[in-house]
């Protein structure tokens, strides 16, 4: 089989989902002629597609180190960079794909991700828009449009890429999903709910429980960047009665109205969701399950405490209330970890600020005990020379 073949033969594969089997046919090709820039490209994307980032970056650096001014080998390792979090150089990669090749829409496409994972959002508008412009019928093309008009919150940009890309291809699972969340950050729950079970359906191998838990924890979300200082603002009215009476009537108005007006937002969000959230949290990565339950009993226990003070005016409740958003933020940073710890890339990138983290107290630690040294040893020699001869 020559390398043409089993390029081509590799990409079906990979295209069926039969990846492994993919690998297998360029390593048996790459053990014949292991420069091969084209093979050494596919297998990174064949191994990205494992989720084997590590692996795929380095196939990519391999054939780029065979063929430097192969652009789409520049493009495959900007892809791996995204999956492994490295978005300055996944924009590098990037921007050297595009100059080698400025008339491919894939390597403009893959400029724009990389330029909105590095929250270069106007720039990454204009590359996606660039990369739709060389293939107006691209589906890619057009989620990709959607993808970074998303993260941009252009929403209304991305409602239409999207919906022009379900036109061509009414199937495509990613584009669906794309959908469902946008109707989600609009707080169309019912809609979104039902797009992301159907979504699971057609995809039994691979559901995404996370995605389906968003109205649980989109309620976490919005209650720590609004609710901690209203807690606060009630806190302050609260310890301020003490010398002006007043302040504290008005801090128990507010506190029945906060807890109201929690408790009228989550049955927004929860009530059209159903069970579902419910049941997709069970299949949850086990931290991202323990942080939502924690943060739910965190939030009803503050509004207990809101409305207990409300009622009796005792103003430690409010103290305690707010003593306990902490936690809430505590339990917040937790469900945003364990929210992503079924991505090889994210884990990938914790343990390197892990071993950067051991690495820095051990430089620290060694410079430390140096130190002492060097002021244990100063400190003798001025002894001796003060010492009568």
């Amino acid at each position: 089989m020559t390398g043409d073949d089993a390029y081509r033969r590799a990409w079906h594969l990979a295209e069926a989902g039969r990846c492994t089997e993919a690998e297998s046919v360029l390593r048996a090709a790459l053990a014949t002629d292991p420069a091969d820039a084209n093979l050494l490209t596919m297998l990174g994307f064949v191994l990205r597609r494992q989720f084997d980032y590590v692996a795929a970056l380095a196939a990519c650096d391999a054939a780029i180190a065979a063929r430097p001014g192969l652009a789409d080998a520049h493009g495959e390792r900007a892809e791996s960079l995204l999956c492994l979090l490295r978005d300055r150089d996944a924009v590098a990669a990037a921007t050297e794909a595009v100059r080698l090749a400025p008339q491919h829409p894939a390597s403009h496409l893959v400029l724009a991700r990389a330029l909105a994972s590095d929250r270069r959002f106007d720039a990454a508008v204009a590359a996606a828009d660039r990369g739709r412009s060389l293939a107006p019928q691209s589906v890619d093309g057009l989620l990709a449009v959607a993808d970074v008009n998303r993260v941009a919150g252009r929403r209304d940009a991305a409602e239409r890429a999207v919906r022009a890309a379900l036109a061509i291809d009414p199937d495509n699972a990613y584009g669906r999903w794309l959908l469902a969340m946008l109707d989600a950050e609009r707080l169309r729950v019912g809609r979104s709910m039902r797009a992301l079970r159907d979504v699971a359906r057609a995809n039994p191998a691979r559901p995404d429980v996370v995605s389906m838990t968003w109205p649980i924890r989109g309620l976490l979300g919005a209650l720590r960047v609004w609710f901690a200082p209203a807690i606060a603002l009630v806190t302050a009215g609260a310890l301020a009665g003490g010398w002006w009476p007043p302040a504290a009537t008005l801090a128990r108005i507010m506190a029945g109205l906060f807890a109201a007006v929690v408790a009228g937002f989550a049955l927004r969000l929860l009530v059209p969701a159903g069970r579902l959230p419910w049941r997709c949290l069970r299949l949850a990565p086990g931290l991202l399950r323990r942080a939502v339950h924690g943060g739910v009993v965190t939030v009803c226990a503050q509004v207990a405490l809101l409305i207990g003070y409300a009622v009796t005016g005792r103003w430690w409740l409010p103290v305690l209330a707010l003593a306990a958003v902490a936690v809430l933020w505590v339990l917040g940073l937790a469900e945003l970890v364990g929210a992503r710890m079924d991505d090889p890339g994210y884990l990938r990138s914790l343990q390197e600020v892990a071993r950067d983290l051991r690495e820095w107290r051990a430089d620290f630690g060694q410079w430390w005990r140096d130190s002492k040294r060097s002021l244990r040893e100063t400190w003798n020699d001025d002894n001796s020379d003060s010492l009568p001869r």
